[in-house]
């Protein structure tokens, strides 16, 4: 195995063409992740969540940021990504980059454009877990509009 193969990861890619949400695993001991988009759709007007687990499950509360375009919106229980069109069809990444291990913060950024119309959201934001990460969530915010297109997949360093 090479240094770049020991330090640089490509997760499982996984359809976003059915579900309400599309968990990864993140393997302990991860200091940045880049969550990335390709294709991906939901069949509602619910805005997006990237959420964060760790030991206790997914942790809906206290994230800290907001995302938009030219007007922005903030999130709590997630990293928000303002895709309210059914028609969204969004390709991009976020990375995740952990701030402090001693009280597992990790901060946000990144971007979406949309291949259905000209446009580009962008996301930042703040979270402290109560653990370790384990998990990074693709979901929307009222939690019932499902995916229907395209594909996600993450990344890793340590």
């Amino acid at each position: 195995e090479s240094l770049t193969d020991a330090i640089f990861k490509i997760g499982t890619e996984q359809a976003t063409t059915s579900g309400t949400e599309i968990d990864f695993t993140i393997p302990s001991g991860v200091k940045r992740i880049t969550v990335m988009f390709k294709g991906v759709s939901t069949n509602g007007t619910s805005n997006w969540l990237i959420q964060l687990g760790d030991a206790g499950g997914i942790e809906t509360s206290g994230y800290l940021g907001s995302s938009g375009t030219s007007t922005y919106t903030n999130y709590t229980a997630g990293f928000g990504l303002q895709l309210a069109s059914a028609a969204n069809v969004v390709h991009g990444l976020v990375t995740l980059s952990l701030e402090d291990a001693s009280d597992f913060s990790w901060v946000c950024f990144g971007g979406v454009g949309a291949s259905d119309s000209a446009g580009v959201v962008t996301t930042a934001g703040s979270k402290s877990l109560s653990a370790e990460l384990t998990t990074v969530r693709l979901t929307t915010v009222n939690g019932s509009d499902a995916f229907d297109a395209g594909v996600a997949n993450v990344s890793w360093e340590f």
